[in-house]
């Protein structure tokens, strides 16, 4: 079964730092995409970013894209997102989710990894509070 583990989250100050991690089971990383995510209380799941590990490449929505960093352990089949400068409006819960993505239609399906209704599996949530 694919299951996905967010972590990482918790209560820092305006300006600082948190790494999350997305701890995947059950499937290849490098043949999937794995985007990050959040929702903030009363407003919909934004897309965050999303990275192909079997070569590294990211994309980014432009309210995260100088602050926030996605990367990728394969060989312990784990996903970050490096948050710097964090705001007050980045608190929300963080989620991690995976899709398939096969080499043929990556051109085609790329465009659309920041929109959450493009993944198939979701793992829960973790919170990250920022504070003044």
């Amino acid at each position: 079964d694919v299951q996905l583990q967010a972590s990482g989250g918790g209560s820092v100050q305006a300006g600082g730092s948190l790494r999350l991690s997305c701890a995947a089971s059950g499937f290849t990383l490098a043949d999937y995409a794995i985007g990050w995510f959040r929702q903030a209380p009363g407003k919909e799941r934004e897309g965050l970013s999303s990275i192909d590990s079997s070569d590294g490449s990211t994309l980014y929505t432009d309210s995260v894209k100088d602050r926030f960093t996605t990367s990728s352990d394969n060989a312990n089949n784990t996903v970050f997102l490096q948050m710097n400068d964090l705001k007050l409006e980045d608190t929300a819960v963080y989620y991690c989710a995976a899709v398939y993505l096969p080499r043929k239609y990556k051109t085609t399906m790329w465009k659309y990894l920041t929109d959450p209704k493009a993944y198939s599996y979701w793992g829960q949530g973790t919170q990250v509070t920022v504070s003044s």
